[in-house]
C-alpha cells in the first residue's frame, strides 16, 4: 500500500482482500480504515479523496493482517454491539452473539417492567446479558458472576461505561459466591460445546473455557440444573442458552433435577436455543 493512497482506493483494496474470509468485507474494511485514521466511518464517505499518511497506512496494514488471520473484528476493535449497546470485549471473553439476545428477550418477558427483583447472570463473560437486562429493568438488582477475573474486569468496565448502578459483579464458580442469597430469575449462557466438536477450529480466538463443557458439552448445564434451584425463590425461573442440537438432553437434565414447565425457544434462525424452566 503506497503512502499516497486515497481513502476510496484503500477501502476498495481492503474489501477485496477480505472478501474471501469475511461475511461483510466492505463493512469490515470501513471499520478498520476508520479506526486507522481515528475518525468515524462517516468521515470516509465525506472525504473519499483524502489520502492516508504513512502512519495510517501502517496502522491499516496491521489491523488488516489481523483480520486476514481470522481474528474476530470484535477483538481487533475491542467493541461489539449487543442489544443496541456498545460493549467492550477482549480475548478473555466470548464475542456476544445475536442469538444470545433471545436469552435477554425471554428473561424480560418474565420480569415485570416495574419489578424490584433480584436477577442473577451466571458465567457473565463480558457482562452482555447482565447489562442488557439492567438497562431494561432499572429497578432490578443484577448480579453477574464469572470465574475468570479477566472476563469479570471487562464486565465491570461495561457496567461503568454504561453508568449502571444496579449491577454487582462477583468472581466465583457458578453459584458459589451467592449461595446465601435468593433470586427471582437466573439466566446463563454457559459453555456448551463438545470437547471434540469440529466447530472449535473456527473459534480458536475465543477462550476455550467459555466454550467447552466436557465430552458432551453438557457439564456446565448439569451444574446449573443441580444448583440453581437452591437459590431461586418459589416459582422462580431459570433460562439457559444451549446448542441447537441439545434441546432434548437439556430437557432431560432439567426434569431430572425437579424443574417443571420446561420449554425450549428457537432463535431467529429457527434453531432450538434457550430452554426455560421453573422451580416448583
Amino acid at each position: 500500500m503506497t503512502k499516497s493512497i486515497r481513502i476510496d482506493a484503500a477501502l476498495e483494496d481492503v474489501a477485496r482482500r477480505l472478501g474471501a474470509m469475511s461475511d461483510s468485507p466492505r463493512l469490515d474494511a470501513e471499520i478498520l480504515l476508520a479506526r486507522s485514521v481515528d475518525m468515524p466511518r462517516s468521515y470516509l464517505f465525506a472525504h473519499p479523496e483524502d489520502t492516508l499518511d504513512e502512519a495510517a497506512c501502517q496502522r491499516l496494514a496491521q489491523v488488516v493482517d489481523r483480520r486476514l488471520s481470522g481474528e474476530p473484528m470484535a477483538y481487533i476493535t475491542g467493541m461489539r454491539e449487543f442489544w443496541s449497546l456498545q460493549l467492550i470485549v477482549s480475548p478473555a471473553t466470548l464475542v456476544p452473539r445475536p442469538e444470545t439476545e433471545l436469552l435477554v428477550d425471554l428473561a424480560l418477558r418474565e420480569i415485570p417492567r416495574k419489578a424490584d427483583w433480584q436477577i442473577l447472570d451466571l458465567g457473565t463473560g463480558s457482562g452482555a446479558v447482565a447489562v442488557a437486562l439492567a438497562k431494561e429493568r432499572l429497578l432490578c438488582q443484577l448480579t453477574a458472576v464469572d470465574v475468570n477475573p479477566q472476563a469479570l474486569a471487562v464486565a465491570q468496565e461495561n457496567v461503568r461505561q454504561l453508568d449502571l448502578g444496579n449491577v454487582l459483579c462477583l468472581e466465583g464458580d457458578w453459584t458459589e459466591p451467592v449461595v446465601d442469597r435468593e433470586f427471582n430469575v437466573i439466566v446463563s449462557n454457559p459453555p456448551y460445546v463438545r470437547a471434540d466438536d469440529a466447530v472449535l477450529a473456527a473459534l480458536q480466538w475465543e477462550p476455550a473455557a467459555a466454550l467447552v463443557a466436557g465430552c458432551d458439552g453438557l457439564a456446565a448445564i448439569r451444574i446449573l440444573a443441580r444448583d440453581c434451584g437452591r437459590i431461586l425463590c418459589a416459582n422462580g425461573v431459570l433460562l439457559i442458552e444451549h446448542g441447537a442440537d441439545q434441546q432434548h438432553e437439556v430437557e432431560v437434565i432439567l426434569l431430572g433435577h425437579g424443574w417443571t414447565d420446561v420449554e425450549c425457544h428457537r432463535d431467529l434462525g429457527g434453531r432450538p436455543r434457550v430452554s426455560v424452566a421453573r422451580k416448583p
